[in-house]
């Protein structure tokens, strides 16, 4: 015997693709030489984190460099729609070539 004999609707709840995807840009062969960027939301020890990643990588790549958070500000927060609409402009004008972006949650 059927306690629940009612016919339900199934729906996916997503919507519809609204953009087509793009292609990703191609991997660098190597971070020699390569200046990169650290880009964090000010959330969860970041400052700690990109400090171990910059030994590690300066390790493994001698002549990489940095281009610290702190230039960047915070990806998140009040001022977050301007530092992320300035972010092509600036890392053209900083010469980076590659980026980390770290996130806190």
């Amino acid at each position: 015997m059927l306690r629940n004999s009612e016919i339900h609707d199934v729906v996916w709840p997503r919507a519809a693709r609204q953009m087509e995807i793009a292609p990703v840009a191609p991997r660098l062969d190597t971070l020699e030489g390569k200046t990169v960027a650290q880009l964090w939301d000010y959330l969860f020890r970041g400052d700690e984190v990109f400090d171990h990643l910059e030994t590690g990588l300066k390790e493994r790549y001698p002549s990489i460099k940095f281009v610290s958070w702190k230039d960047f500000g915070s990806t998140h927060g009040a001022d977050e729609r301007q530092i992320l609409a300035d972010l092509p402009r600036k890392m053209e004008t900083l010469g980076v070539d590659a980026v980390i972006s770290g996130m806190g949650c």
